[in-house]
């Protein structure tokens, strides 16, 4: 069985909800004693201990720090894309290579159909996302999420098919950054981003981006243009990690923390800044506490959004999508 990874700001929580556990194996022996005293004591001390387990969750994950959401953001118990096109979708068929050097394992895309039964609502779609991996043997498959220059060739192989067949697109974004080897370099890394940025502004179909863990730098922004910008409540999405900021403004990575503060990289900041459009909700604690819930979550908010990007004509699309990037980052000084 799996170990519970339980982050540092969950351990007084975790101590409480093993104490509890610890309680109700108590009572149930008690019960098939029949000790009647003992199993009415027990019944109210757990009760009393169940209110204060819910009151420290709501206490801890309602008041979460910028760091705190960066760490559940790379919960490793998280869901990936995979995850949540096999939740969300039927019938994914998914497409590999970039018809140029080879397949990257760290992008993942194909075509899929959302459906919806109570409203008879399906539409097929074009899914494109980052994928990590469980453990080594898998992390070190999908380069840890790292997309290569050919992930994002792959990508936009299969954007400009959607675009062919009339199909919207959407791109779930969960990275620590594009793939920062030398090869990757040698191979173009920069130009197949910048490319990626160019033919994604001017894509004549509609196009959803979903941060769905993390969202850093350029490998995030490669597959991130896009109509409407969605973003998970304890995501993060910023041009750079807090380590890397740390490191470069102070020396150290010590200062994560506070450089997690000054980014300000949260779906509230994001926001609030309007380089986002809607924050998705997440279980109480975080997506991994109940992933089919926060797939059910996410397939009915890109429902909503598919709707009214339907039937938009190309051109607006493409216009509005310009627009909305341009003005990202204007501001005026007086005086």
């Amino acid at each position: 069985m799996a170990t519970k990874v339980v982050l540092d700001f969950e351990k007084p929580l975790f101590e409480l909800e093993e104490k509890l556990h610890e309680m109700r194996v108590c009572l149930k022996k008690s019960s098939g004693e029949h000790n009647l005293v003992e199993t009415e004591g027990l019944n109210r001390e757990i009760e009393i201990l169940e209110s204060k387990v819910d009151a420290l969750r709501l206490s801890i994950y309602q008041n979460l720090t910028r760091w705190q959401k960066v760490q559940l953001a790379r919960h490793p118990e998280r869901p990936y894309t995979l995850d949540y096109i096999y939740m969300m979708t039927q019938d994914f068929v998914e497409l590999a290579g970039d018809r140029h050097y080879r397949d990257d394992k760290a992008i993942v895309g194909g075509f899929a159909r959302i459906e919806e039964e109570e409203s008879g609502f399906k539409q097929t779609v074009m899914v494109i996302g980052h994928q990590k991996g469980r453990d080594t043997k898998s992390n070190l498959f999908r380069n840890f999420g790292m997309a290569q220059p050919e992930g994002y060739r792959k990508a936009l192989r299969l954007m400009k098919l959607a675009e062919k067949f009339g199909k919207p697109v959407v791109t779930l974004i969960d990275t620590p950054g594009a793939y920062p080897g030398i090869e990757a370099e040698e191979m173009g890394q920069a130009e197949a981003i910048a490319r990626n940025l160019f033919e994604m502004a001017g894509l004549r179909v509609p196009i959803i981006c979903v941060v769905i863990g993390e969202g850093a730098s350029g490998g995030a922004i490669g597959i991130g243009v896009g109509d409407r910008i969605l973003m998970a409540e304890n995501a993060w999405y910023s041009v750079i990690s807090p380590e890397s900021c740390s490191s470069i403004l102070w020396r150290s990575w010590k200062f994560k923390e506070q450089a997690a503060e000054a980014l300000k990289l949260t779906a509230d900041d994001l926001l609030e800044q309007k380089i986002i459009d809607r924050i998705i909700p997440e279980p109480l604690g975080g997506a991994h506490h109940n992933p089919e819930k926060m797939a059910e979550t996410v397939k009915s908010v890109l429902i909503d959004e598919l709707r009214l990007l339907k039937g938009r004509k190309p051109e607006d699309l493409v216009d509005e999508r310009i627009d909305k990037f341009a003005g990202m980052g204007v501001w005026n000084e007086e005086g």
